[in-house]
């Protein structure tokens, strides 16, 4: 299997990628993606510094995923688990940045 370093764009950093060749367009399409996402969260305003961002877009990325496996039955979904963690990795934000 061969592999090859891809270069993605995300809230305008460059990051370089290796990855398997089959799986160069997945790659790219979920960088556009996290992209997007990322984008939405800085322009409302409501988070600030990329490292937040990232965490929110990721939250917001996994909460979507467990509701389409849900849907489709192959996982439990809890949505106040979900709550409870982005809480917790809120407040931990919070510390780190008073640090």
């Amino acid at each position: 299997m061969s592999s090859q370093t891809i270069n993605v764009r995300i809230l305008d950093k460059d990051y370089q990628v290796a990855c398997p060749d089959e799986e160069r367009r997945a790659l790219i399409e979920s960088a556009q993606i996290l992209d997007e996402r990322m984008r939405m969260i800085k322009n409302s305003g409501s988070v600030i510094g990329l490292e937040r961002i990232a965490v929110m877009a990721a939250l917001n990325l996994s909460h979507e995923l467990l509701l389409a496996q849900s849907a489709e039955g192959s996982a439990s979904f809890d949505a106040s688990a979900i709550e409870r963690m982005q809480e917790k990795i809120e407040a931990q934000l919070d510390q780190l940045s008073a640090s």
